[in-house]
């Protein structure tokens, strides 16, 4: 957490007078836009406004939280966004330990003038002017509610601020799933339903909104799932041409390489996806107990993480990356 004096620095910025903008990492997922919401709706309770800039589109999945519509996507809105965060005095950084991490948005950021401040849990985080970091705490949004709570405002909670944030810590714990969750990610879920959130709703508005063209994909995805290496790695695939016979959209594939972590036996899954528009493959890798899938990426496919949850791409075609990753996993021996 912030320092004592930290914070009280923070709470010296948060006035309606300063521009205060909010941003998170490309390609948002539900941590990403559960967190940066849930600080939207905390500094209004505050009588601050703020802005919440993405650098492109997130899934639809996403798009029933309170205030979601003013999201501002950065690849539509260029100049707008790039005057928000020239002109901000402060700057949040949800969710990315790096400007690299947020696209197009990246250079501008580095050139404001603004104090930045970062909120993330991801490993090896950049200099800014004030960070929290901690790559125990599951998710994000669950870093923004004691934040809050570090700045003794737990009573301005409200049901759309609970709403983001449980949406955030669900979808980034997998539903509670994944070895990060503790009793203390379930006491704030505890605060965040007596505060409003209402379980059965945030699951069914998040996850129970399946396309036609997802469950195809799936089914490709399903009917050619490889095990490799004794049994231990799930391996999962998908072609831009599948992706545009099936008339993907953004958010089709999320939560796919989940499926092949499932397997009995399976300790890491790997799910291989070639870009849409560009000539390259998009890596999610996911594992279990000590595999470090984080380390992985950062060796062998140019990405990074969490030791459970990691992201990587290739440059090579699908076949040869997929063939690459199962040498590495005898290198490693995984």
């Amino acid at each position: 957490m912030f320092t004592p004096a930290e914070l009280l620095d923070i709470n010296t910025l948060l006035t309606p007078e300063n521009k205060i903008v909010i941003l998170t990492h490309y390609n948002p997922d539900g941590d990403a836009i559960g967190s940066s919401l849930g600080l939207k709706h905390y500094l209004a309770a505050k009588g601050i406004p703020a802005e919440v800039i993405v650098p492109n589109d997130f899934p639809k999945f996403l798009k029933w939280m309170p205030e979601s519509k003013k999201v501002i996507i950065g690849e539509y809105k260029r100049k707008y966004a790039f005057d928000l965060i020239s002109g901000a005095d402060v700057i949040f950084c949800l969710d990315f330990n790096s400007p690299s991490r947020i696209g197009l948005l990246g250079e501008w950021l580095i050139k404001s003038r603004a104090k930045k401040i970062l909120i993330d849990h991801h490993q090896q985080p950049e200099k800014f002017d004030f960070v929290y970091s901690d790559t125990v705490i599951p998710a994000t949004s669950q870093m923004i509610y004691h934040f809050i709570e570090e700045m003794n405002d737990e009573k301005l909670v409200n049901q759309n601020m609970a709403e983001c944030l449980y949406t955030g810590i669900m979808t980034d714990t997998g539903g509670f799933r994944f070895r990060s969750t503790s009793a203390t990610t379930h006491r704030i879920i505890a605060n965040l339903i007596e505060k409003g959130a209402d379980p059965s709703v945030i699951t069914s508005n998040t996850w129970d909104t399946n396309t036609v063209s997802r469950l195809h994909l799936l089914a490709l995805v399903l009917g050619r799932i490889e095990v490799v290496n004794d049994g231990k790695v799930a391996v999962l695939s998908l072609t831009r041409n599948e992706l545009k016979e099936f008339g993907f959209q953004k958010g089709d594939t999320e939560g796919f390489v989940n499926y092949g972590l499932s397997i009995a036996g399976v300790k890491m899954a790997a799910f291989f996806m070639e870009d849409l528009y560009d000539d390259f493959i998009k890596i999610s890798f996911r594992s279990k107990d000590d595999v470090d899938v984080n380390q992985f990426s950062r060796k062998y496919f140019s990405g990074g993480g969490h030791i459970n949850a990691a992201g990587g791409k290739s440059n090579e075609s699908l076949y040869d990356t997929i063939e690459t990753f199962k040498k590495r996993l005898e290198e490693e021996e995984l």
